[in-house]
């Protein structure tokens, strides 16, 4: 194994490609474990999440190694690793998971019970997930892999495939649990809030499960039209702060089945200030009565750049009345990403879902990352996939 690489936080605003330590067969507090692999990372994307942590809204330490979105190749592995082999092509889920645990065990992985001492769940390179060494390296440790890793059945096809596969880690099964927890089916009316890479995979997630319209809201212009490229319909918000309204421009009411909240706790208003839950209450005014609402989009319990002390907290003023009043459903948190993403693959396998178009997947070095950051902090429409190894490029 060569010298490793990573992408480093450093402090807010600031990210850095340093030279990292090379990954052990060790858990995060210390302990020998041999149901790990190590791989050589192939791709690895910068993720929405991880913006959240540059721009110093969360409790991130500096010193962290981001990355938790990571396709690799096994070139190590521990004693108790059964189910691969050296140089099998693998994804890995953002969420790590024991597989034991009751969570695990009822397919929740993404509030496993053992992997982080803090609270449930646990992600590679994450503030209070557990400590794990983030991805957005040349190498990287994957503890329970024969519970976490997905095997790609084919290495060429899968090399062939990567810009679209390594959306299996992250966006693509997160946009699919939105969607499924809003109940998409055949016939259903759409709305996702955020035209960024997860509430287009959101947008996707939703016409493979039959949607008859999806419309797509953003302020950024850029985005929209990309969106639009792909068959969901635009919702230009700079044009009016009556959401309903426009809805009904297109579909003939103002309420839809199924809302999605694909931007999370920095959303900001017409008023240009940040509101970080007008979101969710614009979900529970435009989701029909008995709708349902799914929110991939980050909410934390710690938010140090909050606009008021509430908010600092994870507390923020939401019309829940309303949502009762209506008897809508709605479902948060971190997406078990091992409930979906075999079936997503055969997905992109087949040629069914072109993801990596729809985000406007682009690939750049591990070395550009820092400017790969700072372009999608203004709001640039693309899906940075980082090639740590040049293999991607080259290809």
């Amino acid at each position: 194994m060569s010298k490793n690489r990573g992408v480093v936080y450093i402090g807010p605003g600031k990210v850095e490609v340093q030279d990292i330590a090379d990954p052990k067969f060790e858990a995060p507090n210390g302990k020998k474990i041999d149901h790990a692999v190590i791989l050589k990372v192939l791709s690895t994307n910068i993720c929405g999440s991880d913006q959240h942590m540059v721009r110093g809204r969360t409790t991130a330490p500096a010193g962290l190694v981001l990355g938790h979105e990571i396709t690799g190749e096994v070139i190590e592995k521990g004693a108790d690793v059964e189910m691969l082999d050296i140089g099998d092509i693998v994804s890995v889920p953002f969420n790590v998971a024991c597989g034991r645990c009751r969570c695990c065990r009822e397919q929740d992985t993404g509030v496993c019970l053992t992997v982080n001492p803090s609270r449930a769940g646990g992600a590679y390179g994450y503030v209070d997930m557990g400590g794990w060494v983030g991805g957005q390296a040349r190498y990287v440790m994957v503890p329970y892999a024969d519970f976490n890793l997905l095997k790609f059945p084919d290495r060429d096809r899968a090399r062939e495939k990567i810009r679209d596969l390594t959306m299996l880690s992250d966006i693509l099964p997160t946009g699919f649990h939105a969607a499924v927890n809003a109940k998409v089916g055949v016939g259903s009316t759409v709305y996702v809030a955020g035209a960024g890479p997860v509430g287009l995979a959101a947008a996707a997630s939703a016409q493979i499960l039959g949607a008859a319209v999806v419309m797509v809201g953003d302020f950024n212009a850029e985005r929209l039209a990309h969106a639009a490229k792909h068959g969901f319909v635009p919702i230009d918000l700079s044009k009016s702060d009556r959401l309903g309204e426009m809805i009904a421009e297109v579909i003939g009411t103002d309420e839809v089945d199924s809302a999605i909240d694909a931007v999370g706790f920095e959303a900001r208003g017409h008023s240009g200030g940040e509101q970080p839950a007008t979101v969710l209450n614009q979900m529970m005014q435009i989701a029909r009565p008995a709708g349902h609402i799914g929110i991939p989009g980050l909410y934390v319990t710690e938010d140090p750049g909050a606009v008021d002390d509430a908010a600092k907290h994870g507390s923020l003023s939401i019309r829940f009345g309303l949502g009762w009043a209506k008897a809508q459903s709605l479902h948060t948190g971190q997406t078990p990403t091992l409930r979906y993403n075999r079936q997503l693959m055969q997905a992109i396998w087949h040629d069914r879902l072109p993801i990596a178009d729809i985000v406007n997947a682009k690939i750049i070095p591990l070395d550009q990352a820092v400017a790969g950051y700072a372009t999608f902090d203004k709001g640039a429409a693309v899906k940075y996939v980082l090639d740590p190894h040049g293999d991607l490029l080259a290809a």
